[in-house]
């Protein structure tokens, strides 16, 4: 194929786009789709071969990286045998990868319920919470996002939720957030224990024999990789046992590798009720999510009748995928990877950025999961405006990198495979395209 027709494809990928394709959180009028016509590992490209370094991971879910030869494998496989099963019905597939979820998950959980992705995990995570505990009322985060279905939806913390607040019994209230604090602290030790307070008096203030369940992210993701002091988590634990709430730690974007742990709440020491999970579990090449249930409320549906169900739950070819997702992580130390890249390349690397950029008001994150928050002034954090974000991901896209932009952010989001020379050359960009957008003088 020539040069000229691969160009033209795509202009005809980006013209069927606009013509038919209705995008989310998006004014239709003002989309210029990104054009991508294959990947491999940390790159992508378009028909014309033009390439870039994936430093989103698509939406913060190409743990595995693109196009992984045994997770495609897999699906062809599969596809071969039985492509798709009632969600009543026994299937190799759904019951092996199950198992391997059940194995990464602390022990004491053993069931776990599939849905098609991350919203719909934290919808049935909400809805066992409350058949459990017989109580209504859902806690979470402003600076969170849980999904755009129902419920999950008016969990989120965003300003998403507003234009969608169709589900009952929901309160939100503030984490923890060293660099922004609601609490006027000065110290990430202040700001654990005030929040604490804050959420204990949040408690205290709706009920607590009404309130179901509370929803957290382990790190709020799409908020700004927000990781939460040492002690918080635990202190939220403790706070749930205290009135008898339910722990609910949405993983779907901090899961599977992505913080160089399997779950962001392993290097916490704490120990959830439900986890939902999606993305990282099998890179999104088929969509795939679920919670993961632990025995006290599993056991509470042995003789009651669960009211929820979804036609594609554990979709053989999703949970094939998953299941070779899962082994190749293991046999290739994936999650062992994203820590090393994490401490050894990306946190030195981007700590020299913030102390050569003045537009970096502050660097935070783990494994391959990091936030550059920029900012306009450093001694008052005004946060860098959005005409000159949008120019910022002009120079990034130009230079060769695909970036993960949100609000006054660089997410630092590459697959979990990512190698160090490609971490260093995606710093090289970072630092060329700031430099564009820094004032001079």
């Amino acid at each position: 194929m020539s040069l000229t027709q691969t160009t033209d494809l795509d202009a005809l990928t980006r013209e069927l786009d606009r013509g038919h394709v209705f995008h989310s959180w998006s004014a239709q009028g003002a989309i210029s789709p990104f054009v991508l016509a294959g990947g491999s590992g940390t790159t992508v490209w378009d028909h014309s071969g033009r390439s870039w370094l994936d430093f989103s991971s698509q939406l913060v879910n190409v743990n595995i990286g693109h196009q992984h030869p045994a997770v495609v494998q897999a699906i062809k496989e599969q596809a071969e045998i039985l492509t798709t099963v009632s969600p009543a019905t026994a299937n190799l597939a759904r019951g092996r990868a199950a198992s391997l979820i059940a194995d990464l998950a602390p022990d004491g959980f053993e069931k776990v319920f599939f849905t098609n992705g991350g919203a719909d995990a934290n919808e049935n995570a909400i809805r066992l919470a409350r058949l459990y505990t017989g109580r209504d009322t859902v806690l979470s985060q402003y600076r969170s996002y849980h999904g755009n279905t129902g419920a999950a939806i008016v969990a989120t913390g965003d300003w998403r939720r507003m234009p969608n607040q169709y589900a009952r019994g929901h309160v939100h209230f503030f984490g923890p957030y060293p660099y922004r604090s609601e609490f006027w602290s000065v110290s990430p030790e202040q700001e654990c224990e005030r929040a604490l307070h804050h959420l204990r008096r949040t408690i205290e203030a709706e009920g607590p024999g009404t309130i179901a369940a509370i929803l957290i992210e382990s790190i709020p993701g799409t908020a700004g990789v927000i990781v939460p002091p040492d002690g918080y988590l635990a202190g939220v634990r403790a706070l749930a046992d205290e009135f008898g709430i339910v722990l609910i730690l949405d993983e779907v974007m901090a899961g599977f590798g992505r913080t160089g742990e399997w779950f962001a709440f392993e290097r916490h020491g704490v120990v959830p009720d439900l986890i939902t999970f999606a993305k990282g579990v099998n890179s999104g090449y088929v969509p795939l999510g679920g919670v993961i249930i632990s025995d006290p409320i599993a056991a509470t549906f042995d003789d009651r009748v669960f009211p929820g169900g979804l036609t594609y739950s554990g979709h053989p070819l999703a949970t094939a995928a998953a299941v070779a997702t899962i082994e190749a992580m293991h046999a290739e130390g994936v999650v062992e990877n994203a820590h090393t890249i994490g401490a050894e390349a990306l946190a030195p690397a981007l700590a020299a950025l913030a102390e050569k950029h003045e537009v970096i008001g502050e660097v935070r994150g783990e494994g391959v999961f990091w936030a550059l928050e920029l900012v306009a002034d450093r001694a008052t954090r005004e946060p860098l405006p959005a005409a000159t974000m949008a120019r910022l991901k002009t120079e990034l896209l130009e230079r060769g990198l695909l970036p993960f932009v949100s609000d006054n952010r660089i997410h630092v989001v590459p697959p979990c495979t990512v190698t160090a020379d490609e971490v260093a050359r995606a710093v090289e960009i970072y630092d060329a395209a700031l430099a564009v957008i820094e004032p001079v003088g």
